[in-house]
């Protein structure tokens, strides 16, 4: 990568920024804003301090709950978020370094709020998986989020390495372009990632050479659900799911252009990148928000040598508009992303050479929600279309691998509020089309799949106790190009799924600071067409797939019981699961290789049972400090010869020791892992390991922006170690010493 292409990056990245109206924070009296408030009947407005200082702090986030509308805090402090109708509105606020705070506010009232300082920050909002905004403390399920000054210190190049240090989930690869989610043992298909609750459209669970289309590097928020969460989103969610939340079509107008700048630097791959996103209000009926994002980088360094050929390339553009009234909203966005990655070659038996994939993926979303009054609070409409295309290039210039796939989609949801016995409650239907293509040397057949699905989700309160009950009907159609009875694989042929998806959770308060909870969920997964249908080498992934045409769904039963404290300084949730799976599908190891010198791996389906726990500790020490430990395991075994299940993660933990004053931080961590004896067939263990790491960052105000730096030390001893998910360990470990840092302005 030459020193042309990096700068420009930079160049691009703050073009955007340049072309946002720009003034710089005078210091607005509060007379003159409280004014400004009252003035202005359809907004609230106010201001945000420090409670120790009185000084005003920029770059605070303010929403409205059930408006959508939202605002960033300018150097004086005030904000001004339009709302629809006269009323008393809840108002959640957030800002780094302090605690998040929640107040009640009317039209035209001017709003004063002081923030605590908080070395530990208080809960965010989870706004997937449920019914309305919820603080991820008081979820039924285990969940976390990724926002503010979490989002900033975890930022990395992939959205699995961003998200890994959340108890139970854990990171699988090819190389640094190729990480995937796993959650609680589970990946590839039973992970659900969505783009602003949407599927992402991609074929990453084709593969573990496979890369997420999307870049986390211009996320406002992501939200990590940890087990089954079919209701909402049907199959696929078996371990959980995983939203990347942008708000590409505008829910609100902005008083005054609002957005962010991030810049990235990895010294593991020399990589820089970052991205670039604005929402300005055109009219005070319609707002636009435009995005830009760049990120390259070189092979991964390690202890021992460079994983050569594992490069990336990866860019994205998007735009969406709408129109905002006082009944709701409606509009539409479009997104391109692009990534040219390489996956590693030097494996015993497979390709010899590194090998290119060029992924490509244009989407477009309508969406629109609707505030009918009466017994509903919202009335949803979402349809989308993507289309994406896969290439894997072997040298020179050989076409090893295609995917193609597109898909049509519909869904629309009604929420209401209390009605009756019931709190709140949604009821909704989704409907899909979707085409896969195969080529190069996939012999896998052409293939359609439809899906229909209706659902109901309520909540009741039974004070102290939150109950939460849906249901969830689905109906799954795969049809081949071409029925073939003399396969080797077996007879292909059209396949239909119906499943009945359940969940019951409780939420019992014992004290104010607290809680206990449980839920039982039952969840399904059909096969995919690659499952089904797979013959022949998938040359990157360095395997010959064979799949089986008389594959059943899966079908779960998972259980969770966990316990969280949550107080001004101590945090804390420890959590129990049992996952039983009954016709658990996994490319089975035979041993042997195929006539291209590959080895075979046969798709088959055998019941299994996945138990573990995850836990999670903060405390909050005087003068600054923080403590924080978190810890997670699974066991996974296949019921009927009582075998390990492959590819489970050891038990893993993290403990950091940490120093947070208002406006700079320091950390000190240790990542650990046990050695994994536990392997199914064919598979190695893996020794364990303990990784030294140091961090810190400062947050300043300049030019009434919000600017923060966070530099991160990983691998401080160079230690060679290698994961045991790492589909590359038997010819390299993991990144040596090497230094990050993220920088990001807000405005």
């Amino acid at each position: 990568m030459t020193t042309s292409r990096r700068f420009s990056i930079l160049f691009l990245l703050f073009g955007v920024l340049a072309g946002v109206s720009a003034r710089a924070a005078g210091a607005t009296p509060v007379a003159v804003i409280e004014q400004q408030a009252a003035d202005t009947l359809d907004h609230v407005a106010g201001v945000v301090r420090s409670a120790d200082s009185g000084m005003p702090l920029a770059g605070a986030i303010l929403m409205v709950d059930g408006t959508g509308g939202s605002a960033t805090t300018h150097g004086d402090g005030s904000f001004r978020i339009a709302v629809p109708d006269a009323g008393r509105y809840r108002l959640r606020i957030a800002r780094l370094g302090y605690a998040a705070a929640t107040v009640e506010v009317e039209q035209g009232e001017f709003a004063a709020v002081d923030l605590e300082v908080a070395a530990i920050p208080l809960p965010d909002v989870v706004v997937t998986a449920v019914l309305s905004p919820t603080a991820a403390n008081e979820t039924i399920r285990p969940s976390a989020v990724f926002s503010e000054e979490t989002l900033q210190r975890q930022l990395a190049g992939t959205l699995a390495q961003t998200v890994e240090s959340v108890p139970g989930v854990t990171v699988t690869s090819m190389g640094p372009g190729t990480s995937q989610p796993v959650i609680r043992g589970l990946g590839g298909d039973r992970i659900l990632v969505l783009e602003d609750g949407q599927r992402v459209g991609d074929v990453l669970s084709s593969g573990p050479d496979h890369a997420s289309a999307l870049a986390p590097s211009s996320a406002q928020r992501i939200d990590v659900i940890r087990g089954p969460s079919a209701i909402l989103y049907g199959s696929n969610a078996l371990g959980g799911v995983i939203n990347v939340v942008r708000d590409e079509v505008p829910r609100a107008v902005p008083y005054r252009a609002t957005g962010f700048t991030t810049l990235q630097g990895e010294g593991a791959t020399r990589g820089i990148g970052g991205s670039s996103q604005v929402t300005v209000g055109v009219t005070e009926h319609i707002p636009l928000r435009v995005e830009v994002s760049k990120r390259e980088g070189g092979d991964l360094r390690t202890p021992i040598g460079r994983l050569v050929g594992t490069q990336t390339d990866v860019w994205s553009v998007a735009a969406g508009t709408s129109w905002v009234d006082d009944w709701g909203f409606a509009g539409g966005s479009f997104r391109y992303y692009a990534n040219d990655y390489g996956i590693p070659g030097g494996f015993l038996g497979g390709h010899t050479n590194a090998v290119r994939t060029e992924q490509e993926r244009m989407a477009g979303r309508f969406r629109s929600v609707i505030r009918p009054g009466g017994g509903f609070e919202t009335v949803e409409f979402d349809a989308g279309y993507t289309w994406y295309q896969h290439h894997e290039m072997e040298p020179p210039d050989i076409l090893g691998a295609q995917y193609e796939r597109e898909i049509v989609s519909g869904e629309a949801r009604a929420r209401h509020a209390r009605w009756g016995p019931f709190a709140s409650g949604a009821i909704g239907a989704r409907v899909s089309w979707e085409d896969f293509g195969f080529g190069g040397a996939l012999h896998t057949p052409n293939s359609r799949r439809r899906t229909q699905a209706a659902y109901i989700l309520e909540e009741i309160r039974l004070d102290p106790v939150t109950v939460e009950a849906g249901l969830r009907y689905d109906r799954v159609e795969l049809d081949p190009d071409q029925e073939d009875s003399s396969s080797d694989i077996g007879h292909i042929r059209a396949r239909s799924f119906n499943a009945v998806s359940g969940s019951l959770g409780a939420l019992m308060p014992v004290t104010e600071q607290f809680t206990l909870g449980a839920s039982v969920a039952r969840a399904f997964r059909t096969p995919d067409v690659h499952e089904l249908y797979s013959e022949g080498p998938h040359l990157a992934a360095n395997s010959y797939d064979v799949g089986n045409p008389s594959l059943g769904t899966e079908t779960g039963l998972g259980i969770d019981v966990f316990g969280r404290v949550a107080g001004r300084r101590l945090s804390a949730e420890a959590t129990w699961f049992r996952n039983t799976i009954a016709g658990y599908i996994f490319p089975q190891a035979t041993g042997q290789l195929s006539r291209v010198r590959l080895p075979i791996y046969q798709f088959v389906g055998e019941d299994a049972v996945l138990t573990g726990f995850e836990s999670q500790f903060g405390w909050s020490l005087p003068a600054g400090l923080k403590l924080e430990a978190v810890a997670s395991y699974v066991r996974g075994t296949i019921r009927d010869t009582n075998e390990p299940l492959p590819f489970m993660p050891p038990l893993e933990g993290r403990v950091a020791l940490g120093f947070a004053p208002v406006d700079w931080f320091v950390e000190a961590e240790a990542r650990m892992a046990s050695s994994q004896e536990r392997t199914g067939r064919f598979e190695e263990p893996t020794d364990g390991y303990a990784i030294l790491g140091l961090s810190g960052g400062v947050r300043f105000t300049f030019l009434g922006r919000l600017h923060v730096v966070t530099l991160h030390f990983d691998n401080l001893r160079n230690t060679e170690y290698r994961r045991h998910l790492s589909r590359v360990k038997e010819i390299m470990p993991e990144a040596g010493r090497s230094i990050s840092a993220v920088y990001r302005v807000v405005f």
